[in-house]
């Protein structure tokens, strides 16, 4: 078994307005372990009743490219981690949902962030029902959920922490690949 480490000591060494670099101090390391401190993210699994997954396409200047992603943000100041969940729903698709299923907590960056993220599934979300005006620099992308799974081995869906979130749908739902992205056959057996 590793041995246990814990940091001895730990003080913000850079701060931003998106993130404190924290140096720790680790027993018997005569060098510093630096680590990010972020507020925990939220990701949404949303679906809609016409079996499509709403997505999101915006660039991202860390990886200087538009991605494809599930909507996702912050855990605001004063929000409980569902509360956050449902705005960033709202605010990035124009979607809302009548019910959040918690489906879990994921570490982002074990190596190097503090935070979490936590996942929601919304298997039933609708245009909401005054005028919603989008993100500026936010495209709505209405995936049918047959076709996640090709845009994921496709490499066009790569965001490791939105792939994990769909994996705990999976698991949360007791459901394979293929169960939930790929319509039925004949062979299956009926549910």
């Amino acid at each position: 078994m590793a041995e246990h480490r814990r940091p001895s000591s730990g003080s913000i060494v850079y701060s931003t307005a998106w993130f404190d670099v924290v140096s720790k101090q680790v027993a018997n390391e005569a060098a510093p372990y630096y680590s990010l401190r972020v507020r925990d993210y939220v990701t949404v699994v949303a679906l809609t009743q016409n079996r499509e997954m709403v997505l999101v396409r915006q660039y991202r200047p860390a990886v200087e490219q538009h991605t494809l992603e599930l909507p996702s943000g912050h855990v605001e100041k004063n929000q409980t981690p569902e509360e956050s969940a449902r705005q960033e729903l709202a605010e990035e698709t124009g979607f809302g949902s009548s019910r959040l299923e918690f489906l879990g907590t994921l570490l982002s960056d074990t190596g190097r962030n503090e935070n979490r993220t936590w996942c929601y599934l919304a298997a039933d979300v609708e245009p909401l029902p005054t005028d919603w005006v989008g993100e500026e620099k936010i495209e709505v992308v209405l995936v049918p959920i047959d076709d996640v799974q090709k845009l994921i081995l496709r490499g066009e869906f790569t965001h490791a922490l939105n792939i994990a979130a769909l994996m705990l749908a999976i698991l949360r739902r007791k459901a394979c690949l293929p169960s939930l992205f790929c319509p039925p056959t004949s062979s299956e057996p009926s549910r």
